[in-house]
């Protein structure tokens, strides 16, 4: 059931999407795996494989999405220090989580296609199960983006 109402929503969130624009230099894999803390607690972005001119807003709604999905305060929070610290993207419409629509409706179809594919070891396609379930258990929805937008403007 789970499975089934992610890619449901991932369907309803397609109408959503919007070309970047104002292309600039962005990580464009910003998901926590690929933020490390430092011996000295400073924060390290990692893997920058890949990085390619994209929209700064969308990869901020991205980053929104990963880091304060379940929070409002932590979503204000981590907006207002970006904007706070000169960062040029800004979110004001759910056209700005184009990013992360995108990569998890990616990510989504790249492991079921290998979930199904026989030519892949069991473990492997295990490993596409579980890939698949970390998304499907908190999906990115409407109703997410929707809180995230009332976050950062309260």
């Amino acid at each position: 059931p789970a499975r089934a109402a992610f890619l449901e929503a991932q369907h309803a969130l397609e109408g959503l999407l919007e070309a970047p624009s104002d292309l600039q230099t962005c990580h464009c894999d910003l998901w926590a795996d690929n933020v490390r803390k430092t011996p000295t607690s400073d924060l390290c972005v990692i893997d920058w494989e890949n990085c390619s001119p994209a929209d700064p807003s969308q990869e901020l709604g991205m980053v929104l999405f990963e880091f304060g999905r379940e929070d409002a305060a932590r979503a204000r929070a981590l907006y207002r220090a970006y904007v706070d610290a000169g960062g040029t993207g800004r979110i004001d419409r759910r056209g700005n989580f184009s990013m992360a629509i995108s990569q998890l409706g990616h990510i989504a179809e790249t492991d079921c296609e290998r979930w199904l594919d026989p030519s892949f070891s069991s473990a492997d396609r295990t490993l596409s199960v579980a890939r698949f379930d970390e998304f499907t258990s908190r999906p990115l929805t409407r109703a997410v983006i929707d809180a995230l937008l009332d976050a950062i403007a309260g």
